[in-house]
């Protein structure tokens, strides 16, 4: 594969690709099956294999670029423009500005007695599964000689564009997780909270045009708790007047919720003896992302351009690894080196990157991971004592 796209990329250069080779098309069609992708006549399975191509030709770009152990290359978002990919899987929703909210500043113990590793998920009880934030639209096609399906969704014609129908909830699934973690840690209690209510009644109307995390915990303090999932399961869709809040069961209380330092030493501080936090990043390099420690550059992925939030649940230190820049000025041919890391649970279901999770590097604020680093503090309902007028 890493060869095809090396030919590719050469032959994208010279602005004449000519007829796509005979590999290229044996690559696509296994993306094809492996992710029951199919096109609904020819010109749109000529315009996705050419994007396709691009993709992978881009995937080998970044695995040469990325300075840690990051590998790039076929991927479910594989026959997406970048304009796609950004509609189905960021924040739509930009204009919104932080709460005022304080970072917590002062603490003596801040970034104390931080441990070497730190992983929630070895917890039972604590990490929920792995979340899939956009149901796929369904579509016919003949390309592959049978009748395929992306999934549930409303039939698209063959003029429409690939993506039509997308749920912009990557917010919210990160906030539920965040608020699932810190309850299991707390109370030894197991719950998977509802996506679902946090995008009906969230305070904006239309919760799968995107949204920001502090939006979905100011949700769930208007509604005084969060149901379950099983109890208001995820749709993937808003319909609007058609929260459900009140005719639900809660089942998870916050208290309120925090922004912290923006400092990495800090956050892994709070992530080892609290519980997992909500980080919002730039998601460019996630597109094509398959497995390994991530390390950009401020040029390669903007810190200040964040438009995916996701979970943190840990941290590492690879083991030691070939230095990918030995080849550069001064660095020695065989030189190694460990590699620090933060381990983060995305919501774009199990096929994706390490089985839903991904991992970037720690130390150097890389996509961005310091700007919302937010998260809820539960607490049980207060029970309120009744009140009497004395006689």
């Amino acid at each position: 594969m890493a060869g095809l796209a090396q030919g590719i990329k050469s032959s994208l250069r010279s602005q004449d690709p000519g007829p796509q080779p005979l590999e290229l098309k044996q690559a696509f069609t296994l993306f094809q099956i492996q992710y029951n992708r199919s096109y609904s006549n020819p010109e749109e399975y000529a315009r996705r294999l050419d994007i396709f191509a691009h993709n992978l030709a881009q995937a080998q770009q970044l695995e040469e670029e990325d300075l840690g152990t990051a590998e790039f290359g076929v991927t479910p978002f594989s026959d997406l423009t970048e304009e796609e990919f950004g509609r189905l899987y960021g924040h739509r929703r930009m204009d919104g500005e932080a709460p005022k909210v304080g970072r917590e500043v002062g603490s003596e113990e801040w970034g104390e007695s931080v441990p070497p590793t730190c992983d929630w998920r070895k917890l039972d009880g604590v990490i929920s599964s792995v979340k899939k934030q956009v149901p796929a639209p369904v579509r016919p096609s003949p390309a592959l000689g049978v009748e395929g399906r992306w999934g549930q969704g409303p039939e698209i014609s063959s003029a429409a564009p690939l993506v039509q129908e997308s749920c912009s909830c990557c917010w919210a699934m990160a906030a539920a997780g965040n608020i699932e973690a810190l309850w299991g840690i707390k109370y030894r209690q197991s719950v998977e909270l509802s996506v679902q209510e946090l995008l009906d009644c969230g305070r904006c109307g239309d919760g799968c045009r995107g949204g920001f995390v502090w939006d979905a915990f100011i949700t769930v303090l208007n509604n005084s708790g969060l149901a379950s999932e099983k109890d208001y399961p995820f749709q993937g869709q808003v319909k609007p007047h058609r929260c459900l809040a009140k005719k639900r069961t809660k089942v998870a209380w916050i208290q309120d919720f925090i922004m912290l330092p923006d400092n990495e030493q800090k956050i892994a501080w709070y992530l080892a003896t609290q519980g997992p936090i909500t980080v919002t990043i730039n998601m460019k390099l996630l597109k094509l992302y398959k497995k390994g420690v991530i390390e950009a550059t401020p040029t390669s992925c903007d810190p200040f351009l964040v438009d995916h939030s996701v979970l943190l649940v840990g941290f590492g230190k690879s083991e030691s690894v070939a230095d990918r820049r030995a080849g550069a000025a001064g660095a020695q041919p065989q030189s190694r080196r460990s590699i620090p890391f933060w381990i983060l649970k995305n919501s774009w279901g199990t096929k994706w990157g390490e089985k839903g999770y991904f991992r970037l590097y720690r130390g150097n604020n890389t996509c961005g991971i310091t700007k919302y680093p937010l998260t809820a503090r539960v607490d049980q309902p207060a029970k309120k004592r009744p009140v009497s007028c004395p006689p």
